[in-house]
């Protein structure tokens, strides 16, 4: 069992940056495949980007690749996503995820483990 807390959301303006954190607790984090879903209001929950558990592979969604980036700092129990040129088509409520093995999944229904969400809005 895993269990996931987001944080880091907030309100920024269009162009500015942020760093979500998903604090993992409970063992074995260094094994999992982690990634970042997001489900903005009104829209189904999307992929944003996954990471293998050795870091060696990532993949993201076109509309947020160079933009993004995601990493994990396996002795903080801990993935980031690292958001730059924020766009407010970014706005949305941002959830981590993970599961086992070592495919890169980017649907929601393969991460058996997922968090809260933390908020994520951009405006001016």
């Amino acid at each position: 069992q895993v269990q996931l807390k987001e944080s880091g959301g907030g309100l920024v303006q269009p162009g500015d940056s942020l760093r979500l954190s998903c604090a993992a607790s409970g063992p074995n984090f260094g094994t999992y495949i982690m990634a970042w879903f997001r489900q903005a209001p009104g829209k189904e929950r999307e992929f944003v980007t996954a990471i293998t558990s050795n870091s060696r592979q990532t993949t993201y969604a076109n509309s947020v690749k160079g933009r993004f980036t995601i990493s994990k700092d396996d002795a903080k129990n801990t993935v980031y996503l690292q958001m730059k040129s924020l766009e407010p088509e970014d706005t949305a409520v941002y959830y981590c995820a993970a599961r086992e093995g070592s495919i890169l999944y980017r649907t929601q229904d393969r991460y058996p483990w997922g968090g809260q969400g933390t908020q994520v809005t951009v405006s001016s």
